[in-house]
């Protein structure tokens, strides 16, 4: 892995890491509730799913680091590219149904990361990255 898609992934990493605090430790306080705009009673209700979803966020993290740690390249690679692509799939989901704003903070650092995922790997997604099968590479015997 590149150092540049390292350092974009390991960004992206600690942003889920204090998306998981935000959500799973200080939920409720009234910074967060600010952050989230939601008001103290609004909060209190949805404290179990805030919760729950610091978790979720939590796996993105230990994902990432995971690929972040792995000494063999393309495992490392296949890593980021999954756990990358899962922060961009929620990112754009959150962008669809909660806020447009979570898309820049979330879904465009994951891309970025996997472009420069992919510029590092001097190949093109028709030839697949070193290590990674795609469907689109199977050939006939």
């Amino acid at each position: 892995m590149s150092t540049g898609a390292a350092v974009v992934f390991g960004l992206v990493a600690f942003i889920h890491g204090y998306f998981f605090v935000l959500e799973s430790v200080l939920w409720g306080k009234p910074r967060t509730n600010k952050i989230f705009g939601v008001d103290a009673e609004t909060a209190a209700k949805n404290a179990g799913f805030a919760k729950n979803q610091g978790v979720y966020n939590l796996f993105l993290v230990a994902g990432l680091v995971w690929a972040l740690g792995h000494p063999e390249p393309s495992a490392a690679t296949q890593l980021a590219t999954f756990f990358g692509g899962c922060v961009v799939v929620a990112g754009v989901f959150g962008a669809l149904t909660v806020n447009k704003r979570i898309f820049f903070v979330q879904a465009l650092p994951a891309l970025i990361g996997l472009g420069l995922l992919h510029l590092a790997s001097r190949t093109t997604l028709a030839r697949g990255w070193p290590g990674v099968w795609l469907p689109w590479q199977l050939t006939a015997n």
